[in-house]
């Protein structure tokens, strides 16, 4: 039966150089979408990406919404282009600050910046905002990458009442850890939003680093999936234990295993 799908991406291909992530990006969505499931696809609109080149334009009627982070207000920007030959749309999230004058997750120098925890927030709550807007409902959101990691979170507690995602289930996938440092003592401050409380992350160390977000985003996900060889074992464990439907790296030939972990959920 087809579903409307949700990927929220890291990185994707051609936008930004390959990596796991990045190829993963776009291959999943393409699959999914080639197999008749309705999609949409967001992910950050990081500095490096060249915009002209890539077609991106912004979409005003999506845009102007100020998300407040750590008491500061902050411009939700959204852009969109279409990869050519796939057919795949693909939502930007963009603000000046956070991603427009920035690189990827690692600055030039190649350390991780310090306020990624702060662009991770932002990048979730605009992903979600900017949903409502389009009034599309989704049964499945599926995560790609850490920057997506509170979205399960927000999911269950701070939008668990709007109708856009009262009935969706959610797919973490987990991948190599690719975050240097972690996230800084001000994380925990900065993710409380509605019911999302301060309570609810006591159990998480005071510093969030890979796997403290790895374990966020299994605890309050329907399913995870080992998107590579190389997944960190600990979390994968993590998942288990905590009961939580988990699908091994099935391998480059992905969609089939996919689809059917989506109908499991």
């Amino acid at each position: 039966m087809a579903k409307k799908i949700l990927f929220i991406n890291q990185e994707i291909v051609p936008y930004v150089p390959d990596s796991d992530l990045s190829l993963m990006g776009k291959a999943v969505p393409q699959a999914i979408q080639d197999n008749g499931h309705e999609i949409r696809t967001f992910m950050p609109k990081w500095g490096n990406i060249n915009e002209r080149r890539g077609q991106l334009h912004e979409v005003i009627r999506l845009s102007g919404m100020n998300l407040i982070i750590d008491d500061t207000d902050h411009p939700l920007i959204i852009k969109v282009a279409t990869i050519v030959q796939t057919r795949i749309q693909v939502y930007f999230i963009d603000n000046d600050d956070y991603f427009s004058r920035r690189q990827m997750a690692q600055n030039e120098k190649g350390e991780d910046y310090a306020d990624n925890g702060e662009r991770a927030i932002f990048f979730a709550r605009g992903v979600l905002e900017t949903v409502k807007k389009l009034r599309w409902v989704p049964d499945i959101i599926h995560v790609q990458g850490w920057m997506g990691a509170v979205v399960p979170l927000y999911i269950k507690t701070a939008y668990h009442d709007e109708p856009s995602f009262s009935n969706t289930k959610v797919v973490t996938s987990l991948f190599t850890n690719n975050l240097k440092s972690d996230l800084g003592t001000n994380f925990k401050n900065c993710v409380v939003f509605r019911d999302a409380k301060a309570e609810l992350l006591k159990k998480y160390n005071d510093n969030f680093d890979f796997l403290e977000l790895g374990k966020l985003a299994i605890d309050y996900s329907d399913g995870v999936i080992a998107a590579n060889k190389d997944v960190n074992k600990e979390l994968m464990k993590y998942a288990n234990d905590q009961k939580i439907p988990t699908l091994p790296y099935p391998g480059e030939d992905f969609a089939q295993a996919y689809e059917e972990f989506y109908e499991k959920i």
